[in-house]
């Protein structure tokens, strides 16, 4: 069995059902009442479809661009009932998800020629930016590789201690400053101490603040070309934090970041805790932005690899 196997196996696709659990009810509520007592998809069942599914925080572009699709099937075949429905559904969500170009990421495994591969993690606080973190360096320990972590979130003592807390229960170092020291300096380190160690992954946790995005972007500027003088390509990926629970907000937030920084890769978190779950969709269609991984759970183990087919289906099982 491939490491993949291993990793997307029983356990994972349980934690992925279980997660999806409160999304799935709402989605499927929604969409058995747009279509109950209808034997045929009409023009009435794709307005119900469609209030459904902007009701479900797939948004309004993602909706309009799934109805379009289904409407244009509809039409091409001679005859589609609403048992039909679900299936052709299930097709275009999956169809308008992104797929990362480079897939050593599903085995938490690093491209060719990119060691140490550095990744850059942005997003404001409290959206499980640390915790994503320190499960990210588990998996990645989990899988073989040396990991390092950097604390350049300097503007909170929290953020530093919670790193730091998770580089202990990893097991894997890290490195940091005083509260307040300028974050590339600690990215500087971090690059420069990953090399020494010879690493091959390195996790750099940046500053949370949306509410002036010119010194954001100022800042994730700085701490690239201060990385860039010791690994000239690097960040090989800038990965963005959402919190899944809190529905457009999250979709608002991906539309500040991806205009401050190149943003190449998103992780969605607390996605078992919520029925906002249909932001995925909307988050991966508008941004054409991968989603890598997603958290379905407080454990180490409950961040997983996003994988699109495993998504849908779980989006569309009902509980036997």
């Amino acid at each position: 069995m491939s490491f993949l196997g291993k990793l997307f196996g029983k356990k994972e696709k349980e934690s992925l059902d279980q997660g999806l659990e409160k999304t799935k009810e709402g989605f499927f509520a929604k969409i058995t009442k747009a279509i109950a007592g209808k034997s045929t998809v009409d023009e009435e069942v794709l307005d119900n479809l469609e209030e459904a599914l902007v009701s479900a925080d797939v948004g309004i572009e993602t909706t309009v661009r799934i109805i379009e699709r289904i409407e244009a099937r509809v039409k091409q075949d001679k005859y589609v009932n609403t048992s039909e429905l679900n299936r052709l559904l299930q097709e275009e969500i999956e169809a308008i998800l992104v797929d990362a170009a480079e897939q050593s990421y599903k085995d938490f495994g690093i491209p060719e020629g990119k060691k140490p591969y550095v990744i850059l993690v942005v997003g404001v606080n409290g959206v499980g930016k640390t915790t994503t973190i320190g499960k990210l360096a588990h998996n990645y320990k989990k899988a073989g590789k040396d990991v390092i972590l950097g604390a350049a979130d300097t503007f909170r003592a929290a953020a530093v201690d919670q790193l730091t807390i998770w580089s202990e229960r990893v097991g894997v170092p890290i490195v940091k400053q005083a509260m307040g020291s300028d974050p590339s300096a600690v990215a500087f380190d971090t690059v420069q101490s990953a090399v020494a160690r010879n690493a091959d992954v390195v996790i750099i946790d940046t500053a949370g603040r949306l509410h002036n995005k010119a010194h954001l972007m100022e800042e994730l500027s700085k701490i690239k070309r201060v990385i860039q003088k010791v690994i000239p390509h690097a960040p090989h990926e800038v990965m963005l934090v959402l919190d899944g629970s809190t529905g457009q907000n999250a979709l608002e937030q991906a539309r500040q970041f991806t205009a401050a920084t190149d943003v190449s890769a998103i992780s969605i978190t607390k996605l078992d805790g919520t029925a906002k779950g249909g932001v995925v969709l909307a988050i991966a269609n508008q941004f054409q932005i991968p989603v890598k991984y997603i958290g379905v759970g407080e454990k180490i183990d409950d961040l997983i690899i996003f994988d699109k087919h495993e998504f849908v289906d779980s989006l569309f099982k009902l509980k036997s």
